[in-house]
């Protein structure tokens, strides 16, 4: 019975939707990222959305040829000693 009690006070204690005010942010973001200003999306953001671009792409690129040296690397025959 007294760990009934505690799971209903847990639960009680649990918060709602409706107990946390959160804004919403998505009309601002909206109006960031639909204004016609020529820039591509990637970098309406700001300079860290361009830092986590640049990365990104440098990570994909440097995986791409990290995955082909290996393939390279692989398909040459072993020399027999």
């Amino acid at each position: 019975m007294n760990q009934l009690l505690k799971v209903r006070t847990l639960l009680s204690a649990w918060p709602t939707a409706s107990c946390r005010r959160l804004s919403n942010k998505v009309p601002q973001a909206q109006k960031l990222f639909q204004e016609p200003n020529g820039l591509p999306v990637h970098v309406k953001g700001g300079p860290t959305d361009v830092l986590l671009y640049r990365a990104t792409m440098a990570l994909t690129i440097g995986g791409g040829v990290y995955s082909l040296y290996w393939l390279l690397v692989a398909s040459m025959p072993s020399k027999k000693a």
